[in-house]
């Protein structure tokens, strides 16, 4: 075993790895952000508009808008992402004047993921207590106002839990791109470990991105476990505060005044 890692060979993918290991998670990250953004720019309102939208919804839609929307969505999300990839090699040389490296690669990954991102947001929404929604129209708050103030706050959780997930999801989409010239971690591993039979180089490229997926697990996790006030000291706290405001109040009424 130790005569393996002293190879002159093994040592040689080892530094070449090294060398192209700080470009590769900078071009992972930089794509996996940047196609995060743009899709929950598209896939939340999305979202929103499947839940309000409804016909039960705070602000109802044509039911021929709901359908076309949900088919749409349906459509773009049974498409396998490497022919969907495929298929907008055209769309990143319109916009970006080509079709390789690492931002030809963020328009097939936004056009992937915003369909995903509609979902996940619409099943986060739809975990809101429908009473919760009832005593904001009741109070005669607008639309708008119950999904800024009511909807987003009290799903906040989960869509951040929901985020986690659609991040690490374009993370494994991005991988996949070095087959149409894009570049990072899953491009190295499939340039060099696959098509040169390089392995130390291809374990290695998935063992860092094995620990890129769990450091962004673990924030993700954090950061939505902090936005729960059930969970949360602060939360738990408050909530004891309006109890006992509840119980002071009940004490004061007089038996038999309700």
């Amino acid at each position: 075993m130790l005569d393996l890692f002293n190879s002159p060979e093994v040592q040689e993918q080892f530094s070449l790895f090294l060398e192209l290991l700080p470009g590769n998670i900078w071009d992972t990250l930089y794509s996996t952000v940047l196609a995060t953004v743009f899709a929950y720019i598209i896939g939340l309102p999305l979202g929103i508009l499947l839940v309000t939208g409804e016909r039960e919804g705070v602000r109802p839609l044509p039911r021929w808008f709901m359908a076309a929307l949900n088919f749409i969505i349906n459509i773009l999300r049974s498409v396998p992402f490497l022919i969907l990839m495929i298929l907008a090699i055209p769309l990143s040389r319109l916009i970006l004047g080509t079709s390789v490296g690492t931002n030809a690669m963020i328009p097939p990954l936004v056009i992937a993921a915003f369909p995903f991102v509609a979902r996940m947001v619409e099943s986060s929404l739809r975990e809101v207590d429908r009473g919760v929604l009832e005593a904001a129209q009741a109070m005669g708050a607008s639309p708008f106002q119950i999904v800024r103030k009511v909807l987003l706050p009290e799903a906040l959780p989960s869509l951040l839990t929901s985020a986690t997930t659609v991040t690490i999801t374009i993370l494994g989409y991005g991988a996949m791109a070095g087959i149409i010239g894009g570049s990072g971690l899953g491009a190295t591993a499939i340039n060099y470990g696959y098509y040169r039979t390089q392995l130390v180089i291809e374990y290695a490229a998935v063992i860092v991105l094995v620990i890129l997926v769990q450091i962004i697990q673990s924030i993700g996790t954090r950061t939505a476990v902090g936005s729960d006030r059930r969970i949360t000291k602060k939360g738990r706290r408050k909530g004891l505060r309006d109890a006992n405001r509840q119980v002071s109040r009940d004490k004061r009424v007089p038996p038999g005044a309700m």
